[in-house]
């Protein structure tokens, strides 16, 4: 963030045609923070996609023949609640 200084101190140490110039520059660096935030979290966004997709593949290459049949058959009372 851009200091302020007090307006009797500023009044002094800058000049009219140096004022615009100091915000300029405190605006820059504020959308400069933005812009370099932005980038961290799109990069950080990225590599969470790209480590799930990598997670699903390499589960679905460990799949067993049983694997395509787990769903399959009977199923017992055991595995719905029961409403008490």
């Amino acid at each position: 963030m851009c200091r302020r200084l007090p307006d009797v101190h500023r009044a002094e140490s800058l000049t009219i045609a140096e004022e615009p110039v100091a915000e300029e520059k405190c605006e820059r660096t504020t959308l400069r923070v933005i812009g370099w935030f932005s980038v961290g979290m799109a990069v950080a966004a990225l590599g969470i996609y790209v480590g799930s997709e990598l997670r699903n593949r390499y589960k679905f290459k460990k799949r067993t023949p049983y694997d395509f049949y787990s769903n399959a058959g009977e199923h017992h009372a055991s595995e719905f609640g029961v409403g008490i």
